[in-house]
């Protein structure tokens, strides 16, 4: 039995001001994935920075150390971070919203460092390829290193002098680092789409106009296309669908599904008409189509 005091402090938490979300993120401080979250939360919101996704995910869970995660889950140039839908697939998480992010890479050096001083550039191996036009019109050393944030942190730490790096805004900003050149990547629309998640027990209710499904068609021939014809007669619109070999299997595969819909009632018709064409459906989460930052 639930005490009087007990009742009393519930009543409290749930009438008092929200707290400012403690959200995991894979990198470093001044990474992406912060940038993301500062977007998604309009600032508030702190993050505890993990070293890997898998990390990541394990942070997520835990409830007496976050309050869930942001993850990147595809690029507009390098496509679906697989990884990183077999985590989500893996874990309980639900999908609460997303954003899409334009990723600008910048040239960060040390307040008293000028062009013409830098005689290495430091960054992730994917940000010095995504710079590579402009990176080619110096005679500059390329340094791999394990996190963008981490290079901008590294420069500043030892107040490099010919040492420049690559990475975001953010970065600068809370390093105390100059932009030499900003927005240096080679194609300018590169976006990246982040995924917020939370644990379910603190989800109350999904409501939105985007849901993301994961299922398995049954094993009868034309299945995947009745399924889709499914989708297509109620007018949801599939923006993702992204297939999965199933792991122990011959060649069977599941899907993941992005829809969007204008009515969720329409969403739940969907689901249970595809019910008899499948054999087992997940729904990620229901959530509202995420913005363009």
């Amino acid at each position: 039995m639930v005490s009087k005091t007990d009742r009393i402090q519930k009543l409290e938490k749930e009438s008092s001001p929200s707290a400012t979300p403690h959200m995991a993120i894979q990198g470093f401080e001044g990474c992406f994935h912060q940038q993301a979250a500062n977007y998604f939360f309009n600032k508030n919101v702190t993050v505890e920075c993990c070293a890997t996704f898998k990390q990541m995910m394990a942070a997520a869970k835990n409830s007496k150390l976050t309050d869930g995660c942001v993850m990147a889950i595809e690029n507009s140039i390098a496509g679906s971070i697989l990884p990183n839908y077999n985590l989500l697939q893996a874990s309980n998480l639900k999908i609460v919203g997303e954003i899409y992010m334009q990723i600008h890479q910048n040239l960060l050096v040390n307040h008293e460092v000028e062009l013409e001083d830098i005689k290495e550039v430091h960054s992730h191996t994917m940000a010095l390829q995504q710079c590579y036009k402009y990176l080619d019109q110096f005679k500059w050393k390329l340094v791999e290193s394990d996190d963008t944030a981490l290079s901008a942190k590294h420069i500043a730490q030892y107040k490099s002098k010919h040492v420049a790096a690559i990475a975001s805004s953010l970065a600068a900003d809370i390093y105390n680092l100059k932009v030499i050149t900003p927005k240096i990547q080679t194609l300018k629309n590169n976006y990246t789409r982040f995924l917020v998640l939370k644990r379910p027990e603190d989800v109350n209710s999904q409501v939105g106009n985007k849901a993301s499904v994961n299922f398995q068609t049954i094993h009868k021939e034309g299945a995947l296309a009745r399924v889709l014809g499914i989708i297509a007669i109620h007018q949801v619109n599939l923006s993702k669908l992204q297939s999965f070999p199933i792991p122990g299997s011959e060649f069977k595969y599941q899907f993941h599904a992005d829809m969007e819909f204008d009515n969720i009632k329409t969403f739940e018709k969907v689901i249970e008409k595809l019910k008899p064409h499948t054999e087992e459906i997940k729904i990620y989460g229901i959530y509202n189509k995420g913005l363009w930052k």
